[in-house]
């Protein structure tokens, strides 16, 4: 029996049952490409994102950070430099699969690689110290359902950063944006990882996603106190947070 909810997947409306289908199907297919296409279609500029991102966390020595949506692994290896036990989440197993070879070549470990689905945890209650998600709330189902989850998992005390694609506010540069993103994203997707659509879907799920203020009312029903935006780039990415206490 299917749901006769409708959610976005991309500029379509779609079953939540599809959305989870399609998602998962878009991530199979780009996850070994999926860092080369990040660093190709941000000009490197993810990887000083996720720098500052990481900055904000303050992963300390000691503490259980819950990193969902990480994959590759991106997040969780600067993360585990800093001293942290990190639990790498994905609800999709071929991106944790190049999360953990790129680990092993790296040699880094102590890593803890779990499939999950953001909206339905099996952890338990307040038990890690800080949720991370970088770039990938926007591909749930029901964002109000993960949030509901990342605060249940939180310690008190405990915080929650969200590094997420918006809409930046500069005048001039957001037409620019969007004639680069909607041409050029799915060309480069093509020659790159030989296929333009996932790549045209990721950019739509960009368009679709709340407002930089929309989210952090989100986040702040789900619980969450003390929240904050740093728009970056006028808004183009943002660093959300927010606090259980």
């Amino acid at each position: 029996m299917t749901s006769s909810e409708s959610v976005s997947f991309g500029y379509e409306d779609v079953t939540p049952e599809e959305k989870v289908a399609r998602v998962g199907a878009v991530f199979s297919s780009v996850a070994k490409k999926y860092d080369v296409m990040n660093d190709a279609m941000s000009v490197g500029m993810h990887r000083l994102w996720k720098d500052r991102f990481v900055a904000r966390v303050k992963p300390r020595e000691g503490e259980q950070i819950l990193d969902m949506a990480g994959g590759t692994g991106d997040i969780a290896f600067r993360m585990a430099a800093q001293g942290a036990s990190i639990t790498v989440s994905d609800i999709n197993q071929d991106m944790l699969d190049v999360g953990i070879e790129r680990a092993m070549k790296r040699g880094i470990d102590g890593l803890v690689w779990s499939r999950q689905n953001a909206e339905e945890l099996s952890f338990g209650n307040r038990f890690f110290d800080a949720y991370t998600i970088a770039f990938g709330i926007r591909n749930v189902t029901h964002i109000d359902k993960a949030l509901a989850e990342a605060y249940r998992v939180l310690k008190f005390g405990g915080r929650f950063y969200c590094l997420e694609f918006s809409t930046t506010e500069w005048p001039g540069f957001a037409e620019i944006y969007d004639v680069y993103s909607h041409k050029l994203v799915p060309k480069i997707g093509q020659a790159i990882a030989g296929d333009a659509d996932s790549y045209r879907y990721l950019i739509e799920s960009i368009r679709r996603f709340p407002k930089m203020g929309e989210f952090e009312q989100m986040i702040k029903n789900a619980g969450f106190r003390h929240t904050k935006v740093e728009p970056i780039l006028g808004g183009l990415v943002a660093i959300h947070s927010g606090w259980k206490v």
